[in-house]
């Protein structure tokens, strides 16, 4: 039995039990080939909910630190995360973007999925903020399809995105495909690349209900 496999038939019925994700759209996430998972990002234990809601393995970008901690907790967070999907990057500095960027392109060229926020960083406030664009160029580098989730209620779980979660009822929420073929070749126009993110970010907002907000979430956070 896999890690994953495991952690699914250990952990999941106890994350259910905790969080009773209520999953819309399932089908919309094809079972093979490549694709990727952009949604909004409201609190920590999104990313734990979310590898638990689909039926193949997701992977996607995390904090090293979740993988580097010390003692019992630290052993458990690595352990988990890293079984779940996420792939640990430095993200700190001008390289980090770089290098998460080129990690989810080689996950998507292996056909997998991959998953990622585009708005860079925990909404500050549950409203839904603009998207950074290397979601559009992973697109266009790949050709892989998007489809945009939307998870709810799970900051009303985890207030601010610290301490632990108490148990309640979230929704993931998953759209239909987005394919953007007619801009291939055009993974270093600007233009391009903004039209695509806020087309997507567009379709996160449907889903969510949130209210949208034309601004970084980190120079949200800044002021």
């Amino acid at each position: 039995m896999s890690r994953l496999a495991l952690i699914k038939a250990v952990l999941g019925p106890i994350l259910r039990l905790m969080f009773r994700p209520r999953v819309d759209g399932i089908e919309n996430i094809p079972g093979t080939g490549p694709v990727i998972l952009a949604g909004n990002h409201l609190t920590f234990i999104d990313s734990m909910i979310l590898p638990i809601c689909c039926e193949r393995p997701v992977h996607f970008i995390g904090k090293d630190e979740y993988v580097t901690g010390k003692g019992f907790k630290g052993r458990l967070m690595a352990w988990f995360f890293t079984g779940v999907g996420m792939i640990p990057v430095d993200r700190d500095g001008g390289r980090g973007g770089v290098a998460a960027l080129m990690t989810g392109r080689r996950v998507l060229e292996e056909g997998k999925a991959f998953a990622i926020y585009p708005e860079g960083t925990r909404s500050p406030d549950g409203r839904l903020y603009r998207g950074r664009t290397g979601i559009a160029r992973l697109t266009l580098m790949t050709g892989a399809p998007v489809v945009p989730f939307a998870m709810i209620g799970t900051d009303k779980l985890q207030p601010g995105g610290a301490g632990l979660p108490r148990p309640g009822k979230v929704t993931v929420r998953f759209g239909a495909p987005m394919e953007f073929s007619r801009y291939e070749g055009m993974d270093r126009d600007r233009y391009v690349l903004r039209a695509v993110t806020d087309s997507v970010m567009a379709e996160v907002m449907r889903l969510s209900g949130q209210e949208y907000v034309d601004m970084y979430a980190t120079k949200a956070k800044a002021a």
